[in-house]
């Protein structure tokens, strides 16, 4: 329509693509950041199918990707959480995997960024928390609150570090959630509107095009950033855990 503007938040929007309301307060609908979750579930699956189907000693260029995607983490899980976190592996792994692929999937024309909902990553922090939180009291039992008193600080500052503690600890789904959030609007936003330059100015728009294709790079090493400081914070989070201070 002649006139209409479009905001660069508008890629942002929840819509829904099959109905599935249970009752007027509960909407279990199948949407578009539910319909990009499950393709880059997909994506993952088969990615790393194909390339490990045919296994070689001298890999090829998939191969060789799923094996340094592998070692990555693999490296960051024993750095930050040791012997004990080959366990864990699998989850570090899958969470890594879901959120790059997420980041890296919503530069797509016509895609959706789901890790761009503080919604969708909070969830995964929550469900981070909770877990290791479980995961500590299970482990230590009553010990677990030495988290929040240093071995070996003295008595007297404990009415001063436990609520200091306390708050850091309870602030990190949060932080983890935010951070992630923050990185994809911010650099999404930005694209969008780069875009809306090269289009309105034609020819001319040759210089914001080049600008263009620089932020794209730039976006694709925070989407592997972001992805990588969700995960290394998780291995961070269950390393205290398992150990405590």
């Amino acid at each position: 329509m002649a006139g209409e503007t479009h905001s660069p938040l508008d890629q942002f929007r929840i819509e829904s693509l099959i109905s599935l309301r249970v009752s007027e307060n509960l909407d279990i609908s199948y949407t578009n950041s539910a319909l990009w979750m499950t393709l880059s579930v997909c994506a993952i699956c088969l990615c790393f199918f194909f390339a490990t189907r045919k296994r070689a000693l001298v890999p090829g260029y998939a191969q060789l990707i799923a094996e340094q995607l592998y070692k990555t983490v693999a490296d960051m899980v024993r750095d930050n959480i040791g012997k004990e976190g080959k366990r864990y592996f699998p989850f570090i792994f899958s969470l890594f995997m879901f959120i790059l692929v997420g980041n890296v999937s919503g530069l797509l024309p016509g895609s959706f960024t789901f890790t761009s909902h503080l919604a969708v990553n909070f969830f995964l922090a929550a469900a981070i928390f909770l877990g290791v939180t479980l995961l500590g009291i299970a482990r230590h039992g009553q010990g677990f609150l030495r988290l929040f008193l240093p071995h070996g600080t003295p008595w007297f500052l404990a009415p001063l570090l436990v609520p200091i503690e306390l708050l850091s600890y309870l602030s990190r789904p949060v932080s983890l959630a935010v951070r992630l959030f923050a990185n994809m609007v911010v650099g999404h936003v930005l694209l969008k509107v780069i875009a809306g330059f090269v289009v309105s100015l034609g020819v001319l728009g040759i210089v914001p095009f080049v600008g263009l294709l620089a932020i794209t790079a730039l976006e694709l090493l925070v989407a592997f950033i972001q992805a990588y400081v969700f995960a290394i914070l998780t291995c961070i989070y269950l390393h205290d855990a398992l150990y405590l201070h």
